[in-house]
């Protein structure tokens, strides 16, 4: 049984101040004590002075099977599976050395996340890791982008079938490939990849099997028709066209209104140097990083359910463990801290389906902790400074551990 105590705890919604300690027992947190009361002689106390105590982090938007350098997703395909498990396996550690104590894994090879999930909830995994939520290989269109991962469809009836075959592996969502990438050859960033009819039919079937449904979208088109469908996340949700960015009114009423989670995928590394498709993107739409940032924080202003991602694992500029950093760009772009933080933890814990387990420091819940120095919600560059990580009670984090590979 331990007592984590801390000057501060951010509890997944808001900061409170003038001390807390945290009490865990049986991988559940038992207790949420103001100040730094008297307790028995069987807790394990812990003390971080000045620091905070906060949930566990959640990476809505990951690519375990992506080796976190340039080509990435290129070579998954040809991996063999040893290398393809020891990535996944250095992934997960990455991010739980940065506090990341939940993914969500949006596009694997030949289900190979979903393999790692079904051992790890099986118990079949001795080392405390992230909790998976996995979509398998995306629904993509034929030569679209992600094609390689395995989940090429077109028509209708191929489309059900798709998403029964998802439902069978007991997927946790549904990704659909709507628009095209920039890491995809031959693919289109401001095109669309099915038709609304085509869209409707994958997230009808889906609903009725009880699997949400994310879409990737960058074009305004895509993010149009992908609400249309009635989607229940939107991955990018960059609203391109040519020359510009746009969201009109009635479009962001209509995500607002159905309660869509948008997750714009931010955060990058501080060197991080664009790829030539992306360039190409950048010249196309007038695109540069710090409209995206503002135009991600202005849709959270704006009413939509913010939740953050990074889509690591695609790239060296944006590698597994920098969910701190697309934090940060929230609040760069001008959303407070504590939005910011909200979706990274509770918010970002709903949309992986662990809402009620997840997310927050309450008792009852899951006792996936992160320490981290100072106040994040005044200066969220502490955000980054890990001090401790808990995952379902246990200790994971002390010097040297984990050593993220590179």
């Amino acid at each position: 049984m331990y007592a984590l105590r801390a000057a501060r705890c951010f509890d997944g919604e808001a900061t409170v101040a003038g001390g807390v300690t945290v009490l865990v027992d049986a991988g559940r947190i038992a207790g949420v004590e103001p100040g730094h009361p008297e307790i028995g002689a069987d807790w394990q106390v812990l003390d971080y002075p000045g620091a905070t105590i906060m949930p566990g982090l959640a990476d809505a938007h990951v690519h375990l099977g992506g080796d976190s350098a340039d080509g990435a997703l290129d070579r998954l395909a040809d991996y063999p599976d040893d290398r393809l498990q020891a990535v996944i396996g250095t992934a997960l550690r990455r991010h739980l050395a940065a506090g990341v104590t939940t993914v969500r894994d949006l596009g694997d090879r030949d289900w190979s996340v979903v393999a790692w999930r079904d051992r790890q909830r099986g118990a079949g995994l001795a080392a405390p890791l992230p909790a998976i939520v996995a979509s398998g290989p995306p629904i993509t269109s034929v030569g679209g982008h992600c094609w390689a991962m395995g989940g090429q469809t077109a028509g209708p009836d191929a489309l059900r079938a798709a998403v029964r075959a998802r439902a069978e592996r007991r997927a946790d969502v549904v990704k659909i490939m709507v628009s095209g990438g920039t890491m995809t050859p031959g693919t289109d960033v401001l095109r669309c990849q099915f038709t609304l009819a085509e869209l409707r039919v994958a997230v009808e079937e889906a609903h009725r099997l009880g699997l949400p449904v994310t879409a990737h979208a960058h074009a305004l088109p895509a993010v149009e028709r992908a609400v249309q469908a009635g989607v229940d996340g939107i991955e990018h949700c960059t609203c391109l066209v040519e020359g510009g960015i746009e969201l009109p009114d009635a479009l962001l009423e209509a995500i607002v209104s159905a309660g869509i989670e948008v997750c714009p995928t931010l955060g990058k590394t501080p060197d991080a140097v664009p790829s030539p498709r992306v360039r190409e993107m950048m010249r196309r739409t007038g695109f540069t990083f710090a409209k995206r940032q503002a135009f991600a924080a202005g849709m959270g202003l704006r009413g939509v359910r913010l939740v953050s991602g990074t889509d690591g694992g695609i790239s060296a500029g944006k590698p597994h463990g920098i969910l701190a950093a697309a934090v940060a760009d929230l609040v760069a772009g001008g959303l407070p801290a504590s939005k910011a933080l909200a979706s990274a933890t509770s918010v970002a814990a709903g949309a992986c389906g662990f809402g009620d387990r997840k997310g927050r420091v309450r008792p009852g819940f899951d006792a996936d902790l992160l320490v981290v120095a100072g106040d994040p919600a005044a200066d969220i560059g502490m955000l980054a400074q890990v001090k401790a990580v808990m995952v379902q009670g246990s200790m994971v984090s002390g010097p040297g551990w984990p050593s993220p590979a590179r």
